[in-house]
């Protein structure tokens, strides 16, 4: 599934199409949508954002449309007078100014006034989106250190969305290498200084993803691996998906195990185990 990167780039790409535009036309699959379509007409598109995995359509009368991939959903950007060549089912369509924006095959899409956005049910469980709003690395901190959050290890803790919005199963492996953090560590075990690295780490290896399409590794060690011919599975990370082969930082071999029932990769020399 897409994690928090990829919706924001699919958000910024639909935001290019239609924002700053008004409707010239509104259509929804779903029966509690569609009698609402017609007044949409004429309303501008304000900003196409991202909050976690869930992208929202801002109207200029107030509105918001939610809507939530999930697997199989997937935005098409065309003209207007070109329908896209696929086999998905159509749920949404919006025209503007010749332009438009049409999501296929997404069962939850809801409108919403922007003031009640927080009401939403799943919105309202959602931690920040550090590519949204704006997260610091000191707000970081003292968001790990919540008392609902501080004592969780950290393997499971960030895959929370009540956290940071968006944080995946790729993001989790990345950031934790990257913050030389075993998947066991609780956030109430750091000193500042490691804590501070682990805040960062959820700042910047989260905004190289989207920057750079999904690719978290360092420059230097991707370019090594696509000398030695690898393929774009294996040098976009740094552990993720590494399994048994080498660490660029230490060259142990990497190792995979299962936290919350999701995979998790890791290198056992850059990411010691914690003491019990």
């Amino acid at each position: 599934m897409p994690e928090g990167p990829e919706i924001r780039r699919a958000a910024d790409r639909v935001h290019r199409q239609i924002a700053g535009r008004r409707l010239d036309d509104a259509w929804f699959a779903f029966p509690e949508l569609a009698g609402q379509a017609a007044s949409l007409i004429g309303r501008e598109v304000d900003a196409v954002d991202s909050w976690g995995k869930a992208l929202l359509t801002r109207f200029n009368d107030g509105r918001v449309l939610y809507s939530h991939n999930q697997l199989y959903g997937v935005w098409k950007l065309h003209d207007a007078e070109r329908e896209p060549d696929t086999g998905r089912s159509l749920r949404v369509r919006l025209v503007a100014e010749g332009r438009a924006a049409s999501l296929y095959s997404a069962s939850d899409v809801s409108l919403w006034d922007a003031e009640r956005l927080d009401e939403h049910p799943f919105l309202s469980r959602l931690g920040p989106d550090v590519l949204t709003h704006g997260v610091t690395v000191e707000q970081a901190m003292t968001r790990l250190l919540e008392p609902r959050f501080r004592r969780r290890g950290l393997g499971g803790l960030l895959l929370d969305q009540g956290l940071f919005a968006g944080i995946g199963n790729y993001l989790r492996s990345e950031i934790l290498f990257f913050a030389g953090l075993h998947h066991r560590v609780k956030p109430q075990a750091l000193e500042e200084e490691r804590l501070a690295r682990l805040a960062q780490c959820i700042l910047s290896v989260t905004r190289q993803a989207y920057d750079e399409a999904g690719v978290t590794n360092r420059e230097e060690w991707a370019s090594a691996d696509r000398a030695r011919g690898a393929s774009r599975r294996r040098w976009r990370f740094a552990v993720f998906e590494r399994e048994g082969l080498a660490c660029h930082a230490c060259g142990a071999a990497i190792e995979r195990t299962s936290v919350s029932s999701r995979r998790i990769y890791f290198c056992p020399s850059c990411q010691p185990e914690p003491s019990r």
